[in-house]
């Protein structure tokens, strides 16, 4: 069985009690280390630990490119990923603690200056709002177990990757350390969650170079602020046709103002 699934046990009412056993998402407390020194422990899915973990350290801008990775070992039946570089490594001195499923970790200040994205991509919102049901696959741990986030990277006309976590950080994270792996570049695609996005979770789209950001469900308040400024257009409740667009609207074929 998939490392992202257990199987379990309940009892089912329905009309009368029926004992029924099937596969539930997994959960474990995940360590990264780097260069053996212990930067953050995250809450998520034990699958693909290692794409986990490199995707933390490529959005929080420890790395950037997958050479600078001499190797990367999973120990401690899955619960340690150690990332050895081929450079020495200085710790971040400053940790935020975010509003991630189970408290994400985050070094970067949401309130950083950034540069704003400059991407001329348009997509129809129809066909956004379309791509989001291609999160979920027959084949996925959301199909089998249920209790997941998803987030996928598109081109607009094809969804290319898709990443999975009881964490919808993780997911992003996942994403950006498949991506390096592949050697798929990010910049200019669109990201899409089912998650809600946060401050947090709008930094690592940034780092992404992703200039549409788009999810089922609604940003708050500090990630309508850092999309403006970041000039990305921050896509929200994008369902059965329907979605609100939060900031930069021009890219989905609406007027600003």
């Amino acid at each position: 069985m998939d490392l992202g699934s257990v199987e379990a046990e309940w009892h089912e009412y329905s009309r009368g009690w029926n004992r029924k056993t099937d596969e539930v998402i997994g959960e474990a407390m995940v360590t990264i280390y780097v260069n053996g020194v212990e930067l953050a422990t995250i809450m998520c899915t034990p699958r693909e630990q290692n794409l986990l973990g490199l995707g933390f350290l490529k959005n929080e801008g420890i790395i950037d490119r997958l050479d600078e990775v001499d190797h990367v070992h999973i120990g401690g039946n899955g619960c340690c990923v150690d990332v050895w570089l081929t450079r020495a490594f200085k710790e971040p001195e400053r940790k935020i603690t975010t509003s991630g499923c189970g408290s994400g970790v985050t070094f970067s200040d949401p309130m950083e200056a950034i540069e704003p994205l400059q991407d001329s991509m348009q997509v129809d919102p129809e066909e956004l709002a379309s791509l989001l049901n291609h999160l979920h696959t027959p084949e996925s741990l959301h199909a089998r177990a249920g209790g997941v986030h998803t987030a996928g990277l598109t081109d607009g006309k094809k969804v290319l990757l898709i990443a999975e976590d009881i964490g919808r950080h993780n997911t992003i994270d996942r994403l950006a350390g498949a991506c390096l792996v592949k050697a798929q570049e990010t910049r200019g695609l669109i990201l899409l969650t089912t998650g809600r996005i946060s401050s947090e979770m709008l930094r690592k789209g940034y780092a992404m170079g992703c200039p549409i950001i788009t999810s089922r469900t609604s940003p708050t308040s500090l990630s309508i602020q850092l999309a403006d400024a970041a000039g990305i257009t921050l896509v929200g409740y994008a369902r059965r046709g329907k979605l609100r667009v939060y900031t930069h609207p021009q890219r989905l074929g609406a007027e600003e103002g």
